[in-house]
């Protein structure tokens, strides 16, 4: 799993409290949510997937009182 560092990202980490990772095809949303929220201490609100050029991509929406900014930074993304 490997966060996704463009300006999209970084605008939807800030208005909407979403992470973008690329994760691996075979995984599915409760997979995914589960290694997240051990990794990082939080809950998860949403998980949307896209598969695009062979690869997935998760959206992860967190729950409020959980900002992703937190995560992003503790990432060095932002």
């Amino acid at each position: 799993m490997k966060p996704i560092v463009t300006e999209k990202a970084v605008m939807m980490i800030e208005s909407e409290n979403i992470l973008t990772f690329t994760v691996d095809k075979s995984k599915t949303k409760i997979e995914i949510k589960k290694e997240l929220e051990d990794l990082f201490d939080v809950k998860i609100e949403k998980i949307r997937t896209l598969i695009r050029d062979n690869k997935k991509y998760a959206y992860v929406k967190l729950k409020k009182e959980f900002p992703a900014i937190d995560i992003a930074t503790k990432l060095g993304i932002i």
